[in-house]
């Protein structure tokens, strides 16, 4: 086994790291590492998927397209989906017309017809491409939509016929959705078109072989007017959160850098016994177990990429951990896109501003990798959350914890409530409630934190990029 890394190889293939999914990019099968806690996400019967922003969403939406990836996963895992699994598109972040109505033609549908006739559009539509169905001649989402509408008996024995189809060859159907919130303009009528599609989802349940898959962001579900729909609670209970404790993010980290560029100088370094998972067309080399569940071994070889301890104000701390407790959110979440984030940036920092440093990773530059990754984090929730830069940017250069009667003392100094009533339709529901509801949006986005005592804690993550200070030595419970 390896002892050491070169810092410069180190520092290479620190700064290889993907960049995420967010867009919808192709999945090549050498990106793809399964935690334990994603297992049951990739199941047929797992009818809705939650995460928060960077959980990885969008990448399990990209990578159970494609045969190749399921084939891997599946001789990994032995998971039930497959290269033979007929896996379709029903919504998506990537524009696709030929697969389903864009936003411009889902404004025109909503004219004429009802959320619930546009999905079973979209599910027939699937279902009936590579056959000669009468749906297969007409070639706008209008003509569709108004045949599925008129004809629903005869739509109904189709999905039977089809369902019969696909136990008899042994396959599933799986129809994927993904981006949803660009399904509609506003709140009010993304949660319309959401709780509908979840309604069909689980009637489309009743068929042996053929499933919906729903990717959606936790606090989307978080909102009851989402499920206020009989047999909500069956929806809720198929409900897989996208979730990754540290151990998974450090072995997310040893996935890459073993699958990566330079993976044959780090897997001995890393471990001694790999076992690859060989396919037709690519090689895979899964982190061994006990280099994700043993935290000593993580520490240990982490030390070995980045020191022992942080220097300046936090010169106690260790990496390991430090990098953990300045990611994560006020639910103690951590996007593993922000994580791969923060050690790219560090790396690359390192490279240019730390050349001769003993250790792949300089102290100094993993505070900046952190410093980039909060701004990266901020940026994403503004893009889901536009009302949020206003609410948190009139609080700049308050020290938290503090009392929230501060908190609202900015906010009407700024005119932040007032403000964010002009744009209601940007803002959750609980707007109504004034400086009460933004705090309320606040602390399910993870963003504020209520301690004990009543005050307002705000994670690093996101204090950093606001520009909050922050209290000696006063830290939020565990």
């Amino acid at each position: 086994m390896t002892s050491v890394i070169e810092p410069e190889i180190g520092r290479l293939a620190l700064g290889c790291l993907p960049a995420g999914t967010s867009h919808g990019e192709t999945v090549q099968p050498q990106e793809v590492y399964l935690p334990r806690s994603h297992l049951k996400a990739l199941a047929a019967d797992a009818l809705l998927v939650t995460g928060m922003r960077g959980a990885g969403k969008t990448f399990w939406w990209s990578a159970l397209q494609d045969g190749d990836v399921r084939q891997l996963v599946a001789q990994t895992e032995r998971t039930e989906l497959n290269e033979n699994t007929d896996v379709r598109v029903g919504f998506g972040v990537r524009p696709a017309p030929d697969e389903f109505p864009s936003l411009e033609a889902l404004r025109s549908l909503r004219t004429t017809r009802t959320p619930r006739e546009i999905w079973r559009t979209v599910l027939a539509w699937q279902l009936a491409k590579g056959t000669d169905h009468s749906l297969t001649a007409l070639t706008s989402w209008e003509a569709r939509s108004e045949f599925v509408a008129r004809n629903a008996e005869e739509v109904d024995r189709f999905l039977q016929d089809r369902d019969d189809e696909y136990q008899w060859k042994g396959v599933v159907f799986l129809l994927l959705f993904d981006g949803l919130d660009r399904c509609a303009e506003d709140w009010a009528e993304t949660n319309e078109m959401v709780r509908t599609l979840l309604q069909v989802a689980l009637e489309v349940r009743s068929y042996r072989h053929l499933r919906i898959k729903v990717f959606l962001r936790s606090d989307r579900v978080a909102d009851s007017a989402l499920t206020d729909f009989p047999d909500a609670s069956k929806v809720l209970a198929t409900q897989v959160e996208l979730t990754w404790p540290p151990h998974e993010l450090y072995g997310l980290l040893w996935h890459h850098l073993a699958n990566g560029r330079y993976g044959g100088i780090f897997r001995p370094y890393l471990f001694e016994d790999w076992r690859p998972v060989v396919t037709k067309d690519h090689t895979l080399y899964p982190v061994p177990r006990p280099l994700i569940l043993d935290e000593d071994a993580q520490r240990d070889k982490f030390r070995g990429l980045a020191g022992t301890r942080m220097g300046g104000r936090s010169w106690r701390s260790k990496p390991y951990t430090w990098i953990l407790d300045h990611l994560a959110d006020a639910h103690h979440r951590i996007s593993a896109r922000s994580f791969l984030a923060a050690l790219r940036e560090a790396a690359l920092h390192t490279a240019d501003k730390y050349p001769d440093h003993a250790c792949c990773l300089h102290h100094a530059s993993i505070a900046y990798g952190v410093r980039q990754a909060s701004r990266i984090r901020i940026t994403e929730m503004q893009e889901d959350h536009p009302w949020i830069h206003q609410a948190m940017s009139a609080l700049r250069g308050v020290s938290v914890p503090t009392r929230f009667v501060e908190v609202e003392e900015r906010w009407r100094s700024e005119r932040t409530v007032e403000r964010l009533s002009e744009e209601a339709r940007l803002v959750s529901r609980h707007l109504s409630d004034g400086a009460e509801g933004i705090r309320h949006g606040l602390e399910t986005l993870g963003v504020f934190q209520r301690l004990r005592d009543g005050r307002v804690h705000v994670p690093n993550v996101y204090r950093i990029g606001y520009g909050l200070g922050r209290h000696g030595g006063v830290m939020p419970p565990p």
